[in-house]
């Protein structure tokens, strides 16, 4: 490690690994995780897809309309292959020749009131409401990576608070939206600022924050708030029918993140890598002093870091590029890519699959985000033991198995089927959430937020598919499972040949990044007894 990041890191370590500072900055930031899980959900209850059949003309009027399930407006319903009723068509029987619907009847029992139901996307309009959950997702990805960008270059507060204000007006103002096509626009943007652009920049700053071996502990906490925010969505819809009253409620939670322009710090780290010494030092000094630590040396620290400054200077040019200028580097980016790609298919597929699952829709998606509070806690236990490589592994491998379970089991079992998705969530769940953590400790800071950044939006890329992915049911049931189980099994694989990162300084320089875990992998750890070194300094000391 050079002698630039040795004076940070001692300067760092007067923080200890975790006080009151942290915590009380930690505590505020994990509201944005809380936020962010709500919008990104959302559109589950928004864009709910009830149980529907045809409008039957000769027995209902636009006005007048029997109950969905009546006998005697199913008996004018044709029987799919599987023995189901048709939703999209109905017999004529003046020619007793199968026509396509006009129009809907719909089952109130769950989904009250939907953007699919004002607009009728259903049956050969269903891609359109495929296409408003992909744009949605487009969105994430657009914010993803331009506003980690944004957050490597002019910083990780500001970024933050600027995204969470505008996502404070967007995601009330699209509720007022009745036009599908000004509702693509809007949810294009909500995607923007509503999830990974605020997300992020908050999980950067907290991992910056604590010692290696809080790391674990704190990365998984907050990102149980994007879970807890998953639920709070869940319990907000079943009480509230209205999807208007309903997106406005989940918009106005953003109001709790107002103060984050003055309660928050920018993160010393990253002050530190832009050259701007004395700020850093002047925000570890404060947080010293809130830990009731002893008082540090400011003019030592900053008289040191300035010595430094034409290494401040090239480090703080680094940008997105750099992260595949280099071959360990590169090859290591692909692979964690390759892990946001696949674990995010697989957990937003069985997410946004919820109402499709036999039940209510909001217990359900309900219960898919309390079964991740168990899969943090259990891997907040075993992360420091096991490590972060094989663990990801682990988690991805049973996260496939399931998938392939849920597309063997019978249909005429849908209580298993719900269980054994709900179980697929959980393992999948795991490896997203270890992925965050891993990427933080695999890049540098120079490039953390950035390449943080573009890993989700590679994740948001799969979540942009997720919903066209899932209309291949009606080719064949068990072929979006299917796809799930194989993005799971390979992402997997591929994890085993990334570094261990387990109580490792994190890197700060390109070159401390490049030359972290040479040679380290789990076939090198399984088969060599040859040691390899996990950590080359760039400049020995």
């Amino acid at each position: 490690m050079s002698g630039k990041e040795d004076d940070l890191e001692s300067l760092m370590s007067h923080l200890g690994e975790f006080g009151k500072y942290q915590l009380y900055q930690s505590i505020l930031l994990m509201v944005t995780a809380l936020t962010a899980g709500m919008h990104t959900l959302s559109i589950v209850p928004i864009n709910g897809i009830p149980n529907h059949r045809c409008q039957v003309p000769w027995l209902e009027n636009g006005t007048d309309f029997l109950p969905w399930d009546s006998p005697s407006a199913l008996a004018a319903i044709p029987l799919n292959p599987d023995g189901s009723y048709s939703s999209c068509f109905l017999i004529n029987p003046t020619t007793n020749l199968t026509e396509a619907c006009t129009g809907w009847v719909y089952d109130r029992t769950h989904f009250k009131d939907t953007r699919t139901v004002e607009w009728d996307l259903v049956c050969d309009k269903k891609w359109l409401g495929a296409l408003s959950k992909s744009i949605f997702m487009l969105g994430v990805f657009t914010g993803s990576f331009t506003l980690g960008f944004l957050a490597d270059k002019y910083g990780r507060k500001r970024t933050q608070c600027c995204t969470q204000t505008i996502q404070l007006v967007v995601s009330i103002g699209i509720a007022f939206i009745n036009n599908y096509y000004v509702y693509l626009v809007a949810s294009f943007f909500y995607g923007v600022f509503g999830s990974a652009g605020a997300y992020i920049p908050a999980f950067v700053i907290v991992m910056e924050l604590v010692g290696p071996t809080k790391r674990t502990t704190c990365g998984l906490v907050f990102q149980a708030m994007f879970a807890v925010g998953i639920m709070l969505v869940a319990a907000w819809a079943y009480f509230i029918p209205n999807y208007v009253t309903l997106q406005v409620i989940i918009g106005l939670h953003g109001v709790v993140t107002f103060g984050h322009w003055w309660l928050i710090d920018e993160s010393p780290r990253w002050l530190w890598s832009q050259g701007r010494i004395a700020e850093s030092v002047n925000i570890v000094s404060k947080a010293v002093k809130f830990n009731g630590g002893d008082k540090i040396d400011r003019a030592y620290y900053v008289s040191k870091g300035k010595m430094k400054t034409g290494s401040a200077e090239a480090t703080s040019s680094a940008g997105f590029l750099d992260l595949f200028k280099t071959p360990r580097l590169r090859l290591r980016m692909i692979y964690l890519s390759y892990n946001w790609f696949a674990d995010s298919i697989a957990y937003y597929g069985l997410s946004l699959a919820s109402d499709n699952m036999v039940g209510n829709p909001f217990f359900i998606l309900f219960v898919l985000g309390l079964v991740e509070i168990p899969c943090y806690i259990l891997i907040m236990l075993m992360l420091d033991r096991t490590g972060r490589r094989s663990l990801t592994s682990i988690m991805l491998f049973l996260g496939a198995v399931s998938c392939l379970v849920v597309a063997l089991i019978p249909k005429d079992m849908p209580n298993v089927i719900t269980a054994v998705a709900c179980l697929g969530k959980f393992c999948v769940s795991g490896g997203f959430a270890i992925i965050f953590n891993y990427s933080a400790e695999l890049l540098p800071t120079v490039v953390r937020n950035v390449g943080i950044g573009f890993g989700s939006a590679c994740a948001r890329v799969a979540a942009m598919l997720c919903p066209l992915i899932l209309l291949l049911d009606s080719i064949d049931k068990s072929l979006p499972t299917l796809t799930f189980a194989l993005a799971a099994f390979t992402s997997g694989l591929f994890t085993l040949f990334l570094p261990e990162t387990l109580n490792k300084p994190m890197p700060q320089s390109m070159e401390d990044g490049e030359n972290f875990g040479v040679g380290d992998t789990a076939f090198n750890a399984c088969c060599s007894r040859k040691k390899t070194d996990d950590y080359r300094p760039a400049n020995p000391i």
